[in-house]
């Protein structure tokens, strides 16, 4: 049963990883990419923590938690700067 749950898994997660890669490679916008680039570090949080669980190891707890600290401040970086930008007033 546990692996037909890890099998499942690493489907629906390998999907998503490649459905964010696409749109990273593809986006219209600098905010799209940014934000599929945040939703393929939280994926590779879930391969971690999956991982975790299934080998019943915390090994990868300190990679967790670099990889949610880097997602975090990346997010909170590109915000602060479209809200820097869009405060200015455009010149005519």
């Amino acid at each position: 049963m546990m692996q037909l749950v890890l099998t499942v898994t690493t489907v629906v997660l390998t999907l998503a990883a490649g459905g964010a890669i696409i749109r990273i490679a593809r986006g219209p916008s600098l905010l799209d990419r940014v934000l599929a680039a945040d939703v393929l570090l939280a994926i590779v949080g879930a391969a971690l923590c999956i991982d975790m669980a299934v080998n019943r190891h915390l090994n990868n707890l300190m990679l967790l938690v670099a990889v949610s600290l880097i997602g975090f401040v990346g997010s909170v970086t590109v915000a602060r700067f479209v809200a820097d930008r869009r405060e200015q007033p455009r010149e005519s």
